[in-house]
C-alpha cells in the first residue's frame, strides 16, 4: 500500500526540494503555499500534521509549487503580503510591500502626533503606505497617486478591505504632474518611489527582476535617482509652511541627495534614517516656516 502524504511529510520534501532550486526560505514558503492550498492559517498546519491530502490538493499545492520553482514570488502566487499588520492584496501590477518601508511609516506617525492632516502619497502602488497611515491615524486625509490605474485598482480594494476607502482619495498620474501649486496644500507629503539604478537592474534575484513590474522598479540612471531628483524639485510648491517630505532612498544615494536638498531654497533641514538593519533607508525634509 502507497504511504499517505501527510501535511508534515508534504512540507518535509517541499523545503527539500525548494532549498535544492536555491529558493531563499524553503520551509517558509513551503508552509505559506500548501495553508493558501488547502485554505488554512500556517498554524493549522502543525495542528493537522498527520492529516493525509486528498488528490484534488495534492494537485492543487503541486501547481503553485512549480511556479515558486520557477521564482515567482510566493506573494504574487498567494495575491497577498502583510505590511504593518494588515494584510494586502498585492497583483504583478505592484511591487511587493517590503517590511524596511514600515521605517517610513513609523517616522510619518510621529510627525502626525494626533493632528488631523492632510497628506500626500507620491506612488502609492498597493497602497501600502497610505492605508498604514489612515489605519493608525483616523483624523488624516490621503491624497494617493500612481501612473498605473491597474495599481490603483488594487490600492482601491485594499482600502476597501481595511475600512479607510472615505479617507483616502485615489488619483491616477504621474507623480503629481496634475496638481497645480495655487490649490489645496499639504502638511505632509510621502513616497516610496523606484529607485533601482540601472547599472543595478541585472543584479536583481529573479523574483524581482522578473516577475515586479520594472517601471514601479526602475529610478532611472545609473544611481536610480532621477524620479528621487523629480520629486524634490516637485513637491516643494505644495509643502504647507513648516511641511514635511519623507522619501524612501536606496543604497548608496545619500550623499548625492544630500547635495542637491541642501542648495535647495525653502529647506529649512533635512535628515537620513537608517532602517531596523542599520542601512540608510529614508530622506526627511522640512520646509522653511516662512
Amino acid at each position: 500500500m502507497e504511504e499517505a502524504w501527510t501535511i508534515l511529510k508534504v512540507l518535509q520534501w517541499t523545503a527539500d526540494y525548494f532549498k535544492r532550486k536555491g529558493i531563499p526560505q524553503p520551509r517558509s514558503d513551503a508552509e505559506v503555499l500548501l495553508a493558501h492550498a488547502l485554505g488554512l492559517e500556517r498554524l493549522q498546519l502543525y495542528l493537522r500534521h498527520d492529516q493525509p491530502l486528498a488528490g484534488n490538493e495534492l494537485a492543487r499545492f503541486r501547481d503553485l509549487v512549480k511556479r515558486r520553482a520557477a521564482r515567482e514570488p510566493t506573494q504574487y502566487i498567494t495575491g497577498r503580503q502583510e505590511f504593518w499588520s494588515l494584510e494586502m492584496e498585492v497583483t504583478p501590477a505592484t511591487l511587493i510591500p517590503r517590511p524596511e518601508t514600515e521605517v517610513l511609516v513609523e517616522k510619518a506617525l510621529e510627525l502626525i502626533a494626533g493632528r488631523p492632516l492632510r497628506i500626500l502619497d507620491v506612488g502609492t502602488g498597493s497602497g501600502a503606505i497610505a492605508l498604514a497611515l489612515a489605519h493608525e491615524a483616523p483624523q488624516v486625509s490621503v491624497v494617493a497617486t500612481d501612473r498605473s490605474s491597474e495599481a490603483l485598482l488594487v490600492a482601491r480594494r485594499n482600502a476597501c478591505r481595511h475600512g479607510v476607502e472615505s479617507r483616502i482619495s485615489f488619483a491616477c498620474m504621474d507623480l503629481i504632474e496634475a496638481f497645480r501649486p495655487n490649490g489645496s496644500l499639504f502638511h505632509l507629503v510621502v513616497s516610496n518611489p523606484p529607485y533601482i539604478g540601472e547599472d543595478e537592474v541585472p543584479t536583481l534575484p529573479p523574483e524581482v527582476g522578473f516577475f515586479e513590474p520594472r517601471d514601479a522598479l526602475r529610478g532611472g540612471g545609473p544611481l536610480g535617482i532621477d524620479l528621487l531628483v523629480r520629486i524634490l524639485d516637485q513637491v516643494p510648491p505644495f509643502l504647507q509652511r513648516g511641511g514635511h517630505l519623507l522619501m524612501e532612498i536606496g543604497q548608496g544615494q545619500a550623499e548625492p541627495l544630500a547635495r542637491l536638498v541642501s542648495g535647495k531654497t525653502g529647506v529649512a533641514s533635512f535628515r537620513f534614517i537608517k532602517d531596523y538593519a542599520g542601512m540608510v533607508r529614508v530622506l526627511h525634509v522640512q520646509m522653511s516656516e516662512r
